[in-house]
């Protein structure tokens, strides 16, 4: 297991030439990134787990509640009990049932998106804040100025655990979430996002690291409150935040990442230390996240398609839609309108009505079975 380790982590793999591990080491006044400082990111993803649990139940819950309040009214009622010749609590009963139906993964999906809104929110707040002062920020040449013994400050340690940590918990969480339609590219996506925080933190890449995750978090809380909205039938809004984050979208995920982060990994760095291994790996990471931006912005595009000529938002695109023909299904008879509804009721309750005709029947009635 030494010689493994020892391997694993040579200094030729992951450090430019001439850097060895010695040379990290951290000093008085000055403190660099080390690779068991990553174990702090565990215990954090346990946290998340554990508060992501109450934010739900304290605040999800009761945000969904009033939304799921919703019932056909009463002289509605009254009128569907004498079409179809039921009482008012058979209809009451059928209508409660059928809001069961819809309330389970709706209300998962609600639950989710909230939690994760109200994370990259902050995540994108906080990022903002440790980096508007920073130099590299608003010249990226500076990203490699004296790497890599660059000294690492509190702010920009935690803001990078805080959110290897989080992406922790989503992949800890993945098997029990509702399955998306791009269910494989969000594991490959947290997968590449763990393994690039984890391996730029040990070779002190934070600088950068500190700009990819902004760019990340500038438009998933755009996202995450549109699915919001969406699952509360708030369409209008919806849509304007729909519209709102596919702009941020392109704009930061297929312009300026790769016009001011892979650009400088690829080719800034290239003027202070030549390539490496841990270079090609490093980018390596960030063409995978690049590849996924495209898919994503693909989906996004054909839902502004439907958007421009449809003129509403149907579904997510993204990840919002489950994958199988029933969940599919299942989607699209939950998008279904009260008016819809109330035509679905009348036929049931036709059919129910005949039967009950039929077995009140003399002629028809049959011995009990099992």
């Amino acid at each position: 297991m030494g010689a493994l380790d020892q391997w694993l982590w040579r200094h030729e793999y992951w450090l430019p030439p001439g850097i060895t591990w010695e040379d990290m080491q951290s000093q008085e006044g000055s403190w660099y990134p080390r690779p068991r400082d990553l174990l702090v990111a565990l215990p954090l993803a346990v946290g998340f787990i554990s508060l992501r649990y109450v934010f739900e139940r304290l605040v999800a819950r009761p945000w969904a509640g009033s939304w799921h309040s919703h019932q056909p009214s009463q002289n509605e009622i009254l009128g569907l009990t004498k079409q179809c010749d039921l009482t008012q609590r058979q209809v009451e009963t059928w209508f409660r049932n059928r809001r069961n139906q819809d309330r389970p993964n709706n209300t998962r999906k609600f639950y989710e998106a909230c939690w994760r809104f109200a994370f990259y929110m902050v995540a994108f707040s906080a990022g903002l804040a440790v980096l508007v002062d920073a130099p590299w920020f608003w010249d990226q040449r500076e990203c490699w100025n004296g790497f890599p013994l660059q000294p690492i400050s509190d702010a920009h340690y935690w803001y990078y655990m805080m959110e290897l940590g989080f992406y922790w918990s989503l992949l800890l969480c993945v098997s029990v979430d509702i399955k998306r339609k791009d269910f494989r590219e969000q594991i490959v996506h947290h997968v590449a996002t763990i393994s690039l925080l984890g391996f730029s933190y040990c070779s002190n890449y934070v600088r950068i690291g500190t700009l990819v995750m902004l760019v990340h978090d500038s438009s998933d809380f755009l996202l995450e409150s549109a699915k919001m909205f969406n699952y509360a039938k708030w369409r209008k809004t919806c849509d304007s935040l729909f519209v709102v984050f596919t702009v941020v979208f392109l704009v930061t995920r297929l312009v300026v990442f790769p016009s001011r982060v892979i650009h400088t990994t690829l080719v800034l760095s290239m003027e202070v230390f030549t390539p490496f291994f841990g270079y090609y790996f490093f980018n390596a990471l960030l063409l995978v996240l690049q590849a996924l931006h495209v898919f994503w912005a693909w989906l996004i595009l054909r839902m502004v398609y439907k958007f421009i000529f449809r003129g509403m938002v149907e579904r997510d695109e993204r990840s919002d839609e489950e994958s199988g023909d029933d969940d599919e299904g299942a989607e699209e008879e939950e998008e279904c309108g009260w008016e819809k509804r109330k035509d679905v009721l009348n036929g049931r309750l036709a059919v129910f009505t005949n039967l009950t005709n039929q077995r009140s029947s003399p002629s028809n009635r049959m011995p009990n079975s099992r």
